[in-house]
């Protein structure tokens, strides 16, 4: 991948978390209702990963925290994995999709964990830690 296919890579996934990120503030019921029950302090989580989304998005444009950032939006889509499971399972209350678009949603989940990857870890720069400004200069 060239440089400049990564850094646009990398500004549409930043994109992608920080408008997220922002919306579960803006509107946070449908976070909510997706929630599983097992769950505690469901607005703490939503508020938790709300920030997160916004951080992690923010970071990929950082050469010294692209790839903590790339490892820490990685490790929330895998903490949200169980919410959008039971949203398939059990419908997403307040929100009108059919069952079959519910479901669908599962495989890109593992498509964005290996996006991310792609551009934030494997090509975050040429020293292991992904410092130094090596790499793919964003900002």
């Amino acid at each position: 991948m060239s440089a400049s296919a990564r850094s646009s890579w990398l500004w549409i996934i930043a994109a992608f978390f920080v408008v997220a990120g922002a919306n579960h503030f803006a509107h946070p019921a449908p976070y909510l209702s997706m929630m599983p029950s097992y769950l505690p302090w469901p607005d703490g989580l939503i508020w938790i990963s709300g920030v997160a989304e916004i951080m992690g998005g923010l970071g990929l444009l950082l050469p010294p925290t692209r790839r903590f950032a790339a490892w820490g939006l990685i490790a929330l889509l895998v903490a949200v994995f169980p919410a959008n499971v039971n949203v398939a399972l059990h419908g997403w209350p307040g929100v009108n999709l059919a069952p079959w678009i519910l479901w669908l949603r599962l495989p890109f989940q593992p498509l964005f964990v290996w996006w991310i990857y792609r551009v934030g870890v494997s090509h975050a720069g040429g020293s292991r830690s992904g410092a130094g400004g090596q790499g793919c200069p964003v900002l």
